[in-house]
This record gives C-alpha cells, sequence and structure tokens, in this order.
C-alpha cells in the first residue's frame, strides 16, 4: 500500500498508484484534503497537458508545490485525471 509522507505526517494512502514516468500517482480519494492548499503554479507536459500544483501544510510548514496532478490531461493521460504525484521532500513509502 503506497503511502506519501512529508514532515511526519501521511498525506495520502493507496492501495494501489499509478505508476508514470518513475512517479507514483495516487487517486484523489486516497489524499487527504485538509493538507493541500491550491497553488498559482502550473506546468505543461507535452503529452500530458497542464499540470496544477498544490502546497501541503501539516504541523504549520508549508511545503511549496509539493505536489502536482492534471485535471484535464491530454488523450494519452486522462487515465491520471485528478490524481496526484509528489515531489519535494515528499517520500513515498511502498
Amino acid at each position: 500500500m503506497p503511502r506519501a509522507i512529508w514532515n511526519g505526517q501521511v498525506i495520502a494512502d493507496a492501495p494501489e498508484t499509478l505508476m508514470v514516468e518513475g512517479n507514483h500517482y495516487f487517486p484523489p480519494a486516497t489524499v487527504d484534503a485538509t493538507l493541500v492548499r491550491a497553488s498559482d503554479t502550473t506546468t505543461r507536459c507535452h503529452w500530458k497537458g497542464e499540470a496544477s500544483y498544490v502546497d501541503l501544510v501539516v504541523n504549520g510548514e508549508v511545503g511549496p508545490d509539493a505536489a502536482w496532478y492534471y485535471p484535464e490531461p491530454l488523450e494519452k493521460a486522462t487515465d491520471i485525471t485528478g490524481h496526484y504525484a509528489f515531489g519535494r521532500g515528499v517520500t513515498i513509502e511502498p
């Protein structure tokens, strides 16, 4: 069961994730929505589309742009719609 952990807190816990380019993509229902906050940051991938970022907020600390998701991915990436991937110090445990 993969888990995403940051600042000692479990951010996401899923029975399974989707692996894309070495990143675990967690289904949206498995992410603790109380620990994420919208960011203005976006990036673009040539085959997935536009990614939106979120900050993590745990125990008064902020992890800026520590996770991203594709709200409306391009056709080749529709299986990860809304799924979250993590970076910037987030540990993924198998």
